[in-house]
């Protein structure tokens, strides 16, 4: 197969099959991203290897790398010497290829990352508070921005893909639930985040849903894309979640597919069980309110979400009463759609984060499943830092991801 024809890949990377219908500069930007794609999710690989995975011609594929070389979006890595023959020489993203930024938007702070071609975060800027205003915001973007910049050199600025915003679907909503004054969050009706930041910024800029993001940086990132179905659970102050199908991240048709913070679930309670949306089971802001009734600080849940203090009792009732109704939640979604697996991940250090998955899976074990396929649970490999990197991660996928779409000279007919 030459540089003419497009190809799409199979769960592991091998040729599922020809796609036809595209003009030669879409045939080229789809050939570009899908080894760029490879090369991400595989690692270092040679020439040889990439044209073995696509079916492209070693030629072309020495051409597409070369010019990717030159770009400055792949490197070189030392050069593998076998018995025989010419040595091999794999080849890895360059993380100086491009950069991004992600700034999430949260119920309890505010996180502006700077990420290089990786995924690596090269700069953080964090601010948090009781409760999120426009106001609050706009000063602390317009402060930490400055701050995100600093770190590139000129060069390194021309290479900003642009500015991807995580943010929950209208925070006035929840004012109630984190304890705004009444009338506080009213504000954020008539805020047009993306046009504020995009003013702020000076760069393009997208606006993606919170939880949805946090799935973006793990399928962009993580390892869950080994998986060509997933559901993708992200336990922040309140917990949402993201979908990923065929191998690619459906947000629906408002880009609120995966709003399983709404789920209604059951709860156990002192006078047996009783039913209550998922966020009300299974978000930190329940951990901060157990907390607090013993009379400890919660404060560290959101200035370390990485390192936690040890909060004992509170932290042991809400794991349990947490993965109650992820199992549920879990069941309920595998009913609709035939998952192959379930991803946990949060705002939490990783060794709560496994305590969280291993009970998940022991409730799930032990519920009635019968008439449905099995699945593993899986945790997530991105953490506490996945909303703001996925946000970061839009504007990359947007320039670098292998996406059919851009084989077709008419958006509006779609994929085939």
């Amino acid at each position: 197969m030459d540089e003419g024809s497009a190809i799409s890949t199979g769960p592991a990377g091998g040729v599922a099959g020809v796609v036809g219908g595209a003009d030669q500069s879409g045939v080229r930007l789809y050939n570009e991203r899908l080894i760029l794609t490879l090369v991400r999710r595989f690692g270092p690989l040679s020439k040889v290897e990439v044209a073995r995975l696509t079916g492209l011609s070693v030629q072309s594929t020495t051409a597409i790398m070369n010019r990717l070389q030159d770009e400055g979006l792949l490197r070189r890595e030392a050069a593998l010497r076998g018995k025989v023959g010419q040595p091999t020489i794999p080849m890895s993203l360059d993380p100086q290829g491009a950069f991004s930024i992600g700034l999430k938007v949260g119920r309890r702070s505010c996180d502006l990352v700077l990420i290089d071609f990786c995924g690596g975060v090269r700069k953080r800027e964090t601010d948090v508070f009781a409760y999120p205003t426009p106001t609050r915001l706009k000063a602390f973007v317009a402060s930490a921005f400055a701050g995100i910049l600093g770190a590139l050199n000129a060069d390194e600025k021309k290479r900003i893909q642009g500015v991807g915003v995580a943010a929950p679907f209208e925070l006035w909503k929840w004012a109630e639930e984190i304890g705004a004054p009444e009338g506080e969050m009213e504000a954020w009706k008539g805020f047009d985040i993306e046009t504020e930041v995009r003013a702020l910024c000076g760069f393009p800029t997208m606006l993606f849903n919170d939880a949805t993001s946090a799935c973006a940086a793990e399928f962009f990132f993580g390892q869950a894309w080994r998986r060509r179905d997933f559901l993708y659970f992200f336990v922040g102050t309140f917990v949402g979640g993201g979908v990923v199908l065929n191998g690619a991240i459906h947000s629906g048709r408002t880009g609120n597919a995966g709003a399983i913070g709404s789920m209604p679930v059951a709860r156990r309670t002192e006078r047996g069980f009783g039913v209550a949306q998922l966020i009300a089971t299974a978000s930190i802001l329940q951990l901060e309110r157990r907390v607090e009734s013993a009379g400890l600080d919660p404060s560290s849940i959101w200035r370390t979400p990485s390192s936690w203090d040890d909060f004992g009792a509170p932290l042991e009732a809400w794991i349990a009463e947490a993965a109650f109704g992820l199992a549920q939640a879990a069941i309920a979604a595998l009913s609709v759609i035939d998952f192959e697996a379930i991803v946990i991940d949060g705002g939490m250090p990783v060794g709560v984060r496994k305590r969280l998955r291993d009970r998940v899976e022991e409730e799930f074990r032990a519920m009635d499943r019968r008439g449905l396929s099995d699945v593993e649970i899986i945790e997530g490999a991105v953490g506490a830092d996945a909303r703001a990197i996925g946000g970061a991660a839009w504007p990359l996928i947007k320039s670098f991801a292998r996406d059919r779409e851009v084989l077709f000279k008419d958006a509006q007919s779609g994929a085939p």
